[in-house]
């Protein structure tokens, strides 16, 4: 079986970082929306930034993580 490139690893990394992140995100932004009581359209703006800031630093974390794994042989 072929091991996989370090690239594809990290790309997987990155691509399931940025998903579990966009998710966190958009349930904590609609919580902190609510809570903060955001009025109107500003509602769907503020939950958008929060889901795709989550989502950016979640795969920026786990793409580094799988980085610095993809160096270690077992």
């Amino acid at each position: 079986m072929a091991r996989d490139t370090c690239l594809a690893r990290v790309t997987a990394g990155v691509a399931v970082g940025g998903a579990v992140g966009g998710a966190v995100g958009a349930v904590y932004g609609t919580y902190e929306a609510i809570r903060n009581r955001v009025p109107g359209l500003l509602k769907v703006r503020y939950i958008g930034q929060t889901t795709v800031g989550s989502a950016a630093i979640f795969g920026l974390f786990l793409g580094a993580g799988s980085l610095i794994h993809c160096g270690k042989s077992y």
